[in-house]
């Protein structure tokens, strides 16, 4: 089926509009003298994080087709301009274009990434979390260009910068108040204007290392869409987009131009903002979706490259207001000719990569999946292993645990679930694909954490809702009807039963000390959890892809472990 050809859901004649046009005309004549409105074509996509190549597994398939990869994603967009009026086209990106990105772009700081969706057309794209992954200064050099100030121009040739403009309006310098980066830009069609915003989610700081964040305040989302909002009116702006690196997600009944259910954060976000705000671009969750929400075109991409959104819009000439918009989800298959430019680019970096990505580190016995069946607050009584454990989280953690017991004395480890990016299938592993599975280079943090600390920790995952993947030297019995912590007070849940909390098989003793292992990003306090802040004589060790790598070729032919670190009162009876 033809791009141009797939169904469309549409966001109807507003009020507003009517009133723009005046009184509706009552003859030919009339309906003729009225001037006809601009046609104004958005491309949209988001978290693409990188993903220069198809990307594998379930990763690369959508809506039951094969898709994905930057040189069908670019061939793509080319054939959606052409069927729009290319000179009335603009491409747009609602965040996390780079950080957590397989090998090939990651190992140049995403240079390549920037380049290829330059290359692509890109216009705008708003900041996501992970544009922050590498720190403020370095999303700078990413927007304006020059070598790393450490590994300097990797490839051997000058990087000149993104082609397309970022832009941050609710990031701001704590020091001056002062955005860090263009809050907002205003793009000219035929003579209207048409204003876009762009923004992360305000909870950024929570999911990115401090080191990432240090000196920046983020705002609420709405509060600043509304506030430059009114400042893009007062400019004579009236149609106005907002890429915001948030979203939500609908019912899983709901397919790639649904919105069944929706919930998540974006739907308060949306009825929050000032009804000047036309369409809002989302992204952050990874979800597909096509929704109005108090009026306004609120879509996502997906991730990864797998989708374009193709949004229409109608503009009255005169008043420069929306009168309707329309959006597509179109699937980027692979049945189309590569872009050659793509392809070019994607070979140049491979021979500089050379043959560190195909190399074998390891076997595994069976396949390491991802899965969750469900996170902690919603372990089933009927399902065993539903805590929200998976195989390759609890292998990471039981590398982390190997990496850090004889060098400094870890008797268990924790892995938050956000740094686990892919899984692996059964058989041989190259480094590019432990890379892909481990992208953040963190390093690992082995502290002193009290027993009574330690069960604060567990206890936060109720508050966070996310389940950290514990070694095999950790178990608990979480109770189904006990008490959720909150998140003024963490410690005071009562979700892990008493006594059942075990290291090494010996219950954990809440006066005693006990050496823990995680990741920077979690010692941090990331991802919710301050807990950890409270570990006592930290010691950094190795990046957690070496200790992967390095778990991996020891423990070769590594098998799926079994899902019983984490169990509830429904398996194991009360004493």
């Amino acid at each position: 089926m033809s791009t141009t050809g797939m169904r469309r859901a549409a966001v109807g004649l507003t009020a507003l509009a009517v009133a723009a046009f005046g009184a509706v005309a009552t003859g030919p004549e009339q309906a003729d003298a009225r001037p006809k409105p601009v046609d104004v074509t958005l491309l949209a996509l988001n978290d693409f994080h990188g993903n220069l190549e198809p990307p594998t597994g379930s990763s690369g398939t959508i809506a039951g087709q094969t898709a994905g990869g930057v040189e069908y994603l670019a061939t793509h967009l080319a054939e959606l301009r052409a069927a729009a009026k290319k000179q009335n086209t603009i491409t747009v990106a609602a965040g996390d274009l780079i950080g957590a990105s397989p090998l090939l772009s990651a190992a140049f700081h995403d240079e390549p990434t920037i380049e290829a969706l330059s290359m692509a057309g890109l216009d705008y794209a708003s900041v996501g979390n992970h544009e922050f992954d590498e720190g403020a200064a370095e999303l700078l050099r990413i927007q304006n260009g020059g070598c790393h100030p450490v590994d300097g121009c990797a490839d051997g040739t000058p990087y000149r910068g993104a082609g397309f403009t970022y832009l941050s309006a609710n990031a701001f310098k704590t020091a001056t108040g002062k955005p860090l980066m263009a809050p907002y830009a205003i793009h000219k069609v035929q003579g209207v204007k048409v204003g876009f915003i762009g923004m992360t989610l305000e909870g950024t700081p929570q999911i990115v290392s401090q080191q990432g964040v240090a000196g920046l305040t983020f705002a609420d989302e709405a509060d600043t869409a509304n506030r430059y909002a009114r400042e893009l009116r007062r400019k004579g702006v009236q149609t106005i987009v907002v890429l915001l690196h948030e979203g939500g997600a609908q019912a899983a009944t709901g397919g790639i131009n649904d919105c069944v259910g929706m919930t998540g954060p974006i739907v308060d976000i949306a009825n929050r903002m000032d009804p000047s705000i036309d369409v809002v671009v989302s992204g952050h969750t990874h979800q597909a979706y096509n929704c109005d929400i108090n009026g306004k075109l609120v879509t996502s991409a997906s991730s990864f490259g797998r989708l374009v959104t193709d949004i229409d819009l109608k503009i009255d000439r005169r008043s420069g207001d929306v009168i309707s918009a329309a959006a597509n989800n179109v699937v980027v298959t692979r049945d189309v000719a590569k872009d050659p430019k793509q392809t070019a680019l994607i070979d140049k970096y491979k021979t500089v990569l050379g043959p560190v990505a195909d190399r074998q580190v390891g076997v595994t016995a069976t396949a390491l999946a991802t899965t969750q069946e469900n996170l902690l607050g919603t372990c089933s009584a009927q399902v065993p292993n539903s805590c929200g454990e998976s195989p390759i989280g609890n292998v990471i953690a039981d590398a982390q645990l190997a990496a850090t017991d004889d060098e400094q004395g870890a008797v268990a480890a924790l892995m938050n679930p956000g740094g686990v990016r892919a899984p692996l299938d059964a058989g041989p592993v190259t480094y590019g694909e432990a890379f892909t599975v481990q992208p953040f280079a963190n390093n690992l943090v082995t502290l002193d954490l009290t027993g009574a600390q330690l069960y604060c920790v567990l206890e936060q995952q109720f508050v966070t809702g996310r389940t950290l993947y514990p070694s095999s030297t950790l178990r608990y019995v979480v109770d189904l009807n006990g008490t959720s912590a909150t998140a003024a007070d963490p410690c005071a849940g009562t979700r892990v039963v008493r006594g059942s909390l075990t290291i090494g098989g010996t219950a954990v003793d809440t006066a005693a000390t006990y050496r823990v292992t995680v990741n920077n990003f979690l010692a941090g306090g990331g991802d919710g959890f301050s807990a950890l802040t409270g570990g006592t004589n930290q010691v950094t060790g190795q990046i957690d892809l070496d200790a992967f790598v390095a778990y991996l070729t020891a423990q070769s032919p590594v098998s799926a472990p079994t899902l019983d670190r984490i169990r509830t009162t429904a398996e194991v009876p009360a004493a």
